[in-house]
């Protein structure tokens, strides 16, 4: 049954790389493993359980929810305009900046593909404008999106939270160092690509500059600061700094989404079929994938897969520590999405976590972070796309210069981490 398993675990990955629904695929395979098994009701219940999860579904759903209001008000826009300018003054530091101003913004939005098209609408026409070239002009954008490890509204960070038994802000304050160092590391890298390329200087288009609209975009600064105040809230409200009253992820999003109706005065109907729009997104393509890893990996314990894959990471702490960083990353390169991966691991791997020296919060953010990183340099992610059309380029171009930074955060954070 053991060699069964590996042998449907891998026919799931191959599915997914190849295009089909992430969720069929893997509530399939995990119910096809629990019958195998002997125990077919196992995945199904995983799957129930994970829907109706009180710790996770409100804090993705009203995520989404916040996110799709400050999109409907153009606060998203009045946010990004700001940074933008700011930032266009500094010519020196362009392609870090760009990489870290759009790593900054993914933690308020955490769609990688909502951030590709906030930022990357105003700064890929203002990165070409100054001479960069438009491929490393992509890069730059597609590089900071993997800032969404740090959002308290990623999938996975309530996730590892309720394993073990904490809160949100504890898991990412736990990694954040190591993260933003990585990130920082990363530009760097991807400057560096830039000068022996020669694509940091130079390049000239006069196609670009019609699409550069912000020129005459008057900022409200109200509004710029509005998509980041229940970040604020949730950063001051923790336990580890403990500024403000203790705040759930769901009420932060709540009290910005209402502070938004209240500053912004948007028509309040449709503002409010907005955010309802997102809580049902969330639902739909976040949880929903959520509920189906949690059947995937149900199917993996059943068969005894999960027991046998403990068994060979209790003999080596180099191995888990391996697996936690490169097989996420991996497969989020391969397929353009890592969640599959990291969820199947999480659900599987991580609750061991104490039988190979680490713990929870450790491995389970390990493994999350390689695959939003893997995710940073595929040329099939939703976002990488939607940067080359932007740019104008092919996104295999984008791959080749975010592959080595990419790598070098990924050893960072796991040297640092594990």
């Amino acid at each position: 049954m053991i060699l069964t398993g590996i042998l449907l675990v891998l026919i799931t990955f191959i599915a997914i790389i190849r295009g089909y629904e992430t969720r069929l695929v893997l509530f399939i395979s995990g119910i096809v493993m629990c019958f195998i098994g002997g125990n077919t009701i196992a995945g199904s219940n995983a799957f129930i359980k994970e829907l109706t999860n009180a710790g996770l579904v409100p804090t993705i759903c009203t995520v989404l929810g916040f996110s799709y209001v400050m999109d409907y008000t153009g606060c998203s826009k009045h946010m990004v305009t700001f940074i933008t300018r700011i930032l266009s003054k500094f010519k020196f530091i362009l392609i870090p900046g760009a990489v870290m101003v759009t790593f900054f913004v993914n933690i308020a939005l955490p769609s990688a593909a909502g951030c590709a098209a906030a930022v990357g609408t105003l700064l890929i026409p203002a990165l070409i404008n100054t001479g960069i070239h438009p491929k490393m002009a992509a890069s730059a954008i597609f590089l900071g999106t993997w800032g969404s490890v740090m959002s308290p509204g990623l999938m996975f960070n309530p996730q590892i939270a309720q394993m073990a038994g904490t809160d949100v802000m504890t898991v990412i304050s736990s990694f954040s160092v190591q993260v933003l160092l990585a990130a920082v590391i990363a530009s760097i890298i991807l400057t560096i690509l830039a000068v022996i390329k020669k694509e940091n200087i130079g390049y000239k288009s006069a196609d670009y500059k019609k699409h550069l609209t912000t020129d005459n975009f008057k900022v409200n600064y109200i509004y710029a600061i509005l998509p980041i105040i229940p970040l604020i809230m949730l950063i001051t409200g923790s336990k580890q700094i403990g500024l403000t009253p203790y705040v759930s992820v769901p009420t932060a999003m709540l009290i910005g989404t209402a502070i938004g109706f209240i500053m912004v005065r948007p028509n309040l109907k449709e503002a409010t079929k907005k955010f309802f729009r997102g809580t049902g997104d969330g639902m739909c393509d976040v949880v929903g994938i959520i509920a189906a890893a949690a059947c995937f990996t149900a199917g993996m314990k059943t068969i005894g897969l999960t027991d046998s894959l403990i068994d060979v990471m209790k003999n080596s702490q180099h191995i888990a520590q391996f697996a936690s960083a490169f097989g996420p990353f991996i497969i989020g390169a391969i397929s353009g999405t890592g969640n599959a991966a990291a969820l199947a691991f999480n659900g599987a791997i991580t609750p061991h976590a104490a039988d190979f020296g680490y713990n929870i919060i450790q491995l389970g953010s390990m493994a999350q972070i390689g695959a939003g990183l893997g995710r940073t340099m595929s040329p099939v992610a939703g976002s990488a796309i939607l940067i080359a059309k932007m740019a104008n380029v092919n996104p295999f171009e984008i791959t080749k210069r975010n592959a080595l930074p990419t790598l070098a955060a990924t050893i960072i954070v796991m040297v640092t981490l594990l």
